[in-house]
């Protein structure tokens, strides 16, 4: 049984949803962004999603956008990333699942990849642009080194492919509640309940929900029908806020305390600046929160 499986057995037997937290590596810097995982996994995040910084990182919005370009300024790429998860894993209990445009690994070869991937302590990998209908050897090599292939579902979705990904999928199956790019909401789509629905019809496999996730108010609505919430660019946004104080880690991990339901000391964040809710409005929903 994977970590990924073992963890969401857990959370059904306990009856709680998940949070599952997404950081770009190397973001602000690769020294901080350890700090940052573990401060993660301290705070009780269920699923540390790591993106792979990326030069075209076209599904996303500005937030995560930016952060791939401080990354990759930082010295971030797909070793880096590994090498990254390699130094944390010792020190960090939760699930890491790498993010990644499918162009990086197919640059370093799968069966490479799989075998680095694995001996870093990476547990599951999502090639969020990789067609589905192209996946079959790419699951069967990462499976090989025993590492769960997460598949993304949007609602337009067909009910042939959400089969195909279902019984392809191993972990959990990422559902994204509305089309466009990454970006914070100030509320989950509406569309949410009826995707998770579809895919429900198809799997019991546990499904994460994604985008526009930024409180404890909607993790607890995506709570009542999905099995946890994925957060991405809220959090991404903090640490782009608070990347030059020295109570960064800190602050991540007040925050997801807080996203968990709070705590003593807990705190919600900053709300993003006037130009970041802007630009994110103008987005629609693709594979972060």
């Amino acid at each position: 049984m994977s970590r990924i499986t073992d963890t969401f057995g857990r959370l059904r037997a306990e009856g709680r949803t998940g949070l599952v937290t997404y950081t770009t590596a190397g973001d602000p810097d690769l020294p901080r962004s350890a700090e940052i995982l573990k401060a993660l996994d301290r705070a009780g995040a269920d699923v540390l999603e790591v993106g792979v910084p990326f030069s075209d990182p076209l599904a996303d919005g500005p937030v995560i956008q930016r952060a791939s370009e401080r990354a990759l300024a930082s010295g971030g790429s797909l070793r880096a990333s590994l090498s990254l998860v390699a130094r944390v894993r010792p020190r960090v209990s939760a699930p890491i699942v790498v993010f990644s445009y499918v162009n990086p690994l197919l640059r370093m070869g799968v069966a490479a990849f799989a075998k680095e991937a694995a001996s870093a302590g990476v547990d599951g990998v999502l090639a969020l642009d990789l067609p589905i209908e192209e996946a079959e050897e790419f699951r069967e090599t990462l499976a090989a080194s025993g590492l769960d292939t997460i598949f993304l579902l949007s609602p337009t979705t067909s009910e042939a492919r959400i089969g195909k990904a279902a019984a392809m999928g191993r972990g959990f199956l990422y559902g994204i509640s509305r089309l466009g790019v990454t970006g914070a909401r100030d509320q989950v789509a509406s569309g949410a309940e009826a995707l998770v629905r579809r895919i429900r019809a198809h799997t019991s496999m546990p499904i994460a929900l994604g985008f526009g996730i930024s409180s404890p108010e909607h993790v607890a609505e995506v709570g009542g029908y999905a099995d946890a919430a994925v957060v991405g660019s809220a959090l991404v946004s903090l640490i782009a806020e608070e990347s030059h104080s020295p109570r960064l880690a800190e602050r991540v991990e007040e925050y997801v305390r807080w996203l968990k339901g709070g705590s003593a000391g807990a705190s919600s964040p900053e709300p993003l600046g006037a130009a970041d809710a802007a630009s994110n409005s103008a987005g629609g929903g693709a594979p972060r929160a």
